[in-house]
């Protein structure tokens, strides 16, 4: 690799979903095993930006929230101006967005490291190619903190976020969460995508099977997620909390506090399993083989169907075939899924 000679700080400018800001720390973690000493940081949207602060090896975050479809440039030459004044040695551009790389190039940092995409030549001054033959996020994102023609490496570094136990602690003090005892389960309803979330009515099932065997539920998610947390307590009872809220950082300690997580394809489920908390994952739409975490989950549920098929989309990148709904992945088997863990013995995060 290139980057132990160059002591200048490193910034990464990753893609704005959550999912994919926490695979993110797999590249700050390549970069500080290279390079100790090296800082490391990021730009993020004010949503992502909780995501840092529980991720080693992170020095600062600079919040920028970008417009959508819009060049925003005012908010460019904010975020430039901010940039200089790190004398960053390279920056990583995820994206392959045009005005992704506009804020390094307008800042002048020397390595503009990313994917050729939107006619960017100039904007980014270390182009590279061949992204599509890349099959995963992560192989994408990590070949841009790798030399050119560097093969890639066989596992990459994981995930990991950490939560200091005394704002976990002080967390659930204020939030009347004091563990009394009781396994705590996480729902995630949320999702980003058609076809992606579980149905409300399958999570409420869920949710009242676990309260009556003497779990506490708590839903989580952001504030369009609410109406359904409504549906489930309604429906569960006095021990379902709604956690739902515009702070991902009440999420990120929710899942750091739980004993297991149930979770849609969706950013908390990266969240969930880059803490180390028990993820039972539902799939449906998506290759779970492309988007699953790079961190080790409890379980991986998909509906009923031709497995063998879905096996070959997987490994030929489509996701065509592996096309299928969420709604057919049964109660019970998340249920199952759960009680596994549950019963299973705890290992020390």
């Amino acid at each position: 690799m290139n980057q132990g000679s160059d002591h200048r700080p490193v910034l990464i400018v990753p893609f704005v979903w959550i999912g994919d800001f926490v695979r993110c720390h797999s590249v700050v973690r390549l970069l500080k095993a290279e390079a100790p000493d090296r800082p490391v940081d990021m730009v993020s949207s004010t949503l992502c930006a909780p995501i840092a602060d529980y991720m080693p090896g992170v020095r600062k975050v600079l919040i920028s929230d970008q417009p959508r479809k819009q060049l925003g440039w005012a908010i460019q030459q904010d975020l430039a101006a901010r940039l200089r004044h790190e004398g960053y040695g390279q920056a990583l551009v995820m994206s392959r967005k045009w005005k992704a790389a506009l804020a390094p190039f307008l800042a002048g940092i020397p390595t503009r490291t990313g994917f050729a995409g939107e006619a960017r030549f100039g904007l980014i001054n270390d182009m590279r190619w061949g992204e599509r033959s890349l099959p995963r996020m992560i192989d994408q994102m990590g070949a841009l903190a790798l030399p050119k023609r560097f093969d890639l490496p066989a596992n990459w570094p994981l995930p990991e976020l950490k939560v200091r136990a005394d704002e976990l602690a002080l967390w659930r003090q204020q939030r009347g969460l004091v563990a009394d005892g009781r396994p705590v389960i996480t729902l995630s309803p949320g999702a980003v995508g058609a076809g992606k979330a579980w149905p409300p009515g399958h999570y409420a099932e869920l949710a009242t099977a676990l309260t009556k065997e003497g779990a506490a539920v708590w839903v989580l998610g952001s504030p369009a997620e609410t109406s359904t947390a409504k549906l489930i307590a309604d429906t569960a009872g006095p021990n379902v909390r709604d956690l739902t809220g515009t702070d991902l950082r009440n999420a990120i300690l929710a899942l750091a506090a739980a004993d297991v997580a149930v979770t849609n394809d969706s950013g908390l489920m990266h969240i969930s399993a880059a803490l180390g908390t028990p993820t039972v994952a539902i799939f449906g739409p998506t290759s779970a083989w492309h988007w699953k975490p790079l961190n080790p989950v409890a379980a991986i549920l998909e509906p009923p169907g031709d497995q063998p098929a879905r096996l070959r989309a997987r490994t030929e990148g489509n996701d065509a075939v592996a096309h299928h709904r969420t709604d057919d992945v049964a109660v019970h088997s998340v249920l199952e899924a759960v009680r596994g863990v549950l019963a299973s013995p705890r290992l020390p995060r």
